[in-house]
């Protein structure tokens, strides 16, 4: 049961994963979370250091999808003008939209990695399907209104978790 909240990695953030990093792996696609771990919850589009990092993964061959919880209007609204395909209201930590974007990836289990800021939905619904998960420092110190609860929680876990010597990193 513990095992499926811990990340395989844990990195400051996303321009901390390299596609030479990815590439020496043999991963083949990203799938990754979008508020909190792209972006802040609440900016609409995609920074230029984003925009950057994106091109670099595709220009090494890695592919993206973002799966999202939030609603389809949040996630078109980033990702159409990026060309990132994406899977909204995912219901993580649900393994269905995990499941259908390594489908339209056309790629395996094993040739792919999920980032995401949240341990129980991001890391846990990675892990329920066997896929290197990478935890990333949430962008913003705000959330919105149903992720408050989760941050709390996990806030709790992390700090059990240190202190029985399971995760060694800081935040």
């Amino acid at each position: 049961m513990l095992s499926t909240m811990l990340p395989n990695e844990h990195v400051r953030d996303i321009f901390h994963i390299s596609p030479s990093m990815l590439k020496e792996r043999g991963v083949k696609g990203i799938i990754t979370d979008l508020d909190n771990t792209l972006v802040e919850w609440d900016r609409p589009e995609a920074t230029p250091e984003l925009m950057k990092w994106f091109k670099q993964m595709s220009d090494e061959g890695i592919l993206v999808t973002i799966v999202s919880n939030n609603n389809r209007t949040r996630v078109e609204k980033f990702a159409s003008p990026v060309e990132i395909p994406f899977i909204y209201e995912a219901r993580k930590p649900m393994t269905k939209a995990f499941r259908r974007a390594l489908k339209d990836m056309n790629i395996k289990a094993e040739d792919a990695v999920v980032i995401g800021d949240q341990i129980f939905t991001d890391v846990v619904g990675g892990n329920r399907l066997g896929l290197h998960t990478i935890l990333v420092v949430p962008v913003a110190k705000t959330d919105g209104f149903f992720t408050k609860f989760n941050r709390r929680m996990e806030t709790v876990f992390l700090a059990w978790m240190k202190r029985k010597g399971k995760i060694k990193w800081e935040e």
